[in-house]
């Protein structure tokens, strides 16, 4: 589980959902306090903003049908502070929503990647062969040998 905290809200990743929780004062003020879960399914996108030594930085997660617009310059971290989807940091925060961000591109790379081919299953045939021919060569004791053939034939 990774936790961060940001300036107005803190998101958590459980490797499966992002939760963006927003609490007091600040979140009150600018979108508005609870709670908004996403699973890594339902995000299409992370914009990222790094923070300066004089700008706050931003993570934005992108949803399908969301109504994101780009920022105009100089903005863009205002905005996103009004975002649902977005959670402001400083410079001295940024190192963990660095490892925030890294876990997110991992899980959903993975999350997205194409099902592995299943394994090549050879044949009851093809793998008694192999058994005798283990048994042949003093590998596999006969016992051991019935034992793995009782296996196969059960499966």
């Amino acid at each position: 589980m990774i936790e961060v905290s940001g300036q107005g809200g803190q998101i958590q990743f459980d490797g499966q959902y992002v939760t963006i929780t927003r609490k007091g004062f600040l979140a009150r003020a600018t979108v508005g306090k609870g709670e908004k879960r996403l699973h890594i399914s339902q995000i299409a996108g992370v914009q990222w903003k790094p923070a300066g030594a004089m700008v706050n930085g931003f993570i934005q997660f992108t949803v399908p049908g969301g109504s994101e617009r780009r920022s105009a310059f100089g903005s863009q971290t205002t905005n996103a502070a009004k975002d649902e989807n977005s959670v402001v940091f400083t410079k001295k925060q940024m190192p963990e929503f660095e490892k925030l961000r890294a876990a997110l591109d991992a899980a959903i790379a993975a999350h997205h990647a194409p099902p592995a081919p299943p394994a090549a299953a050879g044949s009851v045939a093809d793998e008694l062969a192999k058994l005798g021919a283990l048994r042949e060569q003093g590998l596999l004791s006969p016992e051991e040998f019935e034992q793995q053939k009782a296996r196969l034939l059960a499966g």
